[in-house]
């Protein structure tokens, strides 16, 4: 009991094949597209997308376990270039002297690859030397390269419902070997499920530390209910943790501290941050929307900065990309504010949602052949530079929309003066005061 005690109850409780996953229904269950890719044995090359702890690793682990094939598995945050080499070429040299199907490569955080890292990959899996299995928390359209990305599909996983929570909550204080000698009862569910936030790992570590230091009642049982829960983890909260309710804290507060053109308080949250391992490019994608949603039209640079930090934080990584993000975080918070662009889009699509279905007006459409042309297309179509000021007053929104405003300039000096020149250009829309 003591050795078992020592294992941290989410690795007790890892399921060991697929009758023991939960979760992933739409993925595998009965008729679903991996677990028929399980079920006839023709495993291809694939990407598992989802949050934290929701059983990316453990599905990897079962498939292999499940159809025999050796395992390798290598994680982006300590593997380089010669790492995938090795495990490549351990597997080529397998095969020459066994007909095994090709064995399973499995790498953890594969976002956190670079270009090259990625680019030893190419071969072996366009070959079959190897099946890749990724799992990332990251968008892979983003993170992993088109060529890769072209050879795999991709299975997009979901937090865990409560219904999920609430088997793998049951099923540790049933049958862990740990667990199942304290008397565990279990007398609300509301805190430990929100807490988790529908991370199975979350979940079992959060039940394990509440029946550590919950006191047992007179009869020896450990009641666990929402407040032994909120008390227990506000005595044990780590200082940042990723993928949690903290976590989320501290990005919004960072977010709200450039909106609010604060850089001190923006530099101060980014650096908790990049403290608490957080990954610079997740950053630098906050900062990219921040300049477009929140600085946007009132300083266009701010999204040309924005961009160029993302691209520097890709090429040269920690502890030096910490710079570029201060700096672009210091600017964004020191710019002036608007959501012009932001609200544009937004009031935009509500309209089109409205109706989908407007007509474009003819003389808006191409007419590319002699029947469009006898249709009508493009007749009536004035070319705006052909006329004084590269202006001509012509409708361009369908005959349902006319009239509608999306676009409101805001009070700064960038939008003061885009504002003038709508003003001289359509002073039905945009009227002087």
């Amino acid at each position: 009991m003591t050795g078992a005690a020592s294992i941290p109850l989410p690795e007790r409780m890892r399921p060991r094949d697929l009758s023991e996953y939960v979760g992933q229904r739409h993925l595998v269950g009965p008729g679903c597209i991996l677990r028929n890719m399980i079920d006839s044995g023709n495993l291809s090359s694939f990407i598992l997308w989802g949050p934290p702890g929701v059983g990316k690793t453990t599905l990897a682990s079962i498939i292999a376990h499940t159809l025999d094939r050796e395992f390798y598995t290598l994680s982006a945050v300590s593997s380089g270039v010669k790492d995938v080499r090795e495990v490549i070429d351990r597997a080529k040299n397998k095969s020459l002297f066994s007909s095994a199907e090709a064995p399973i490569l499995f790498i953890d955080e594969i976002h956190r690859f670079n270009k090259a890292q990625q680019d030893a990959l190419l071969g072996a899996v366009e070959s079959g030397t190897v099946v890749l299995v990724g799992a990332t928390t990251e968008n892979p359209s983003f993170e992993v390269i088109t060529p890769l990305l072209s050879r795999c599909q991709v299975f997009v996983l979901k937090s865990l419902e409560a219904s999920d929570l609430d088997t793998l909550l049951k099923r540790a204080i049933t049958t862990d070997p740990v667990l199942r000698e304290r008397k565990i009862v279990v007398d609300e569910t509301e805190a430990i499920f929100r807490h988790s936030g529908g991370d199975a790992r979350k979940l079992l570590n959060i039940l394990e530390i509440v029946a550590d230091t919950t006191a047992p009642s007179a009869d020896g049982s450990i009641h666990i209910d929402n407040l032994s829960v909120t008390s227990c983890l506000q005595e044990n909260i780590a200082i940042y943790d990723k993928g949690g309710e903290m976590h989320y804290d501290i990005i919004s507060a960072f977010i709200k501290s450039v909106r609010g053109s604060d850089p001190n308080a923006a530099v101060y949250w980014m650096a908790r941050m990049l403290a608490g391992g957080e990954d610079p490019l997740f950053i630098a994608r906050r900062l990219c929307i921040l300049a477009a949603e929140d600085i946007g039209l009132a300083n266009p640079n701010a999204l040309l900065m924005a961009d160029a930090t993302f691209r520097i934080v890709h090429s040269i990584g920690m502890p030096e990309a910490r710079i570029p993000l201060s700096e672009c975080a210091v600017y964004l918070a020191s710019s002036p504010k608007s959501n012009s662009a932001y609200l544009a889009v937004d009031a935009a699509l509500a309209a089109v949602e409205e109706d989908k279905t407007a007509p474009v007006p003819l003389y808006l459409r191409n007419a590319p052949t002699s029947l469009m042309k006898d249709l009508g297309y493009s007749d009536g179509y004035l070319y705006a530079h052909d006329y004084q000021g590269h202006f001509v007053d012509l409708e361009f929104m369908p005959d349902a929309q006319k009239g509608r405003v999306f676009y409101e300039p805001q009070p700064n000096a960038q939008e003061d003066r885009l504002k003038s020149y709508l003003q001289a250009c359509w002073p039905k829309y945009y009227k002087k005061k």
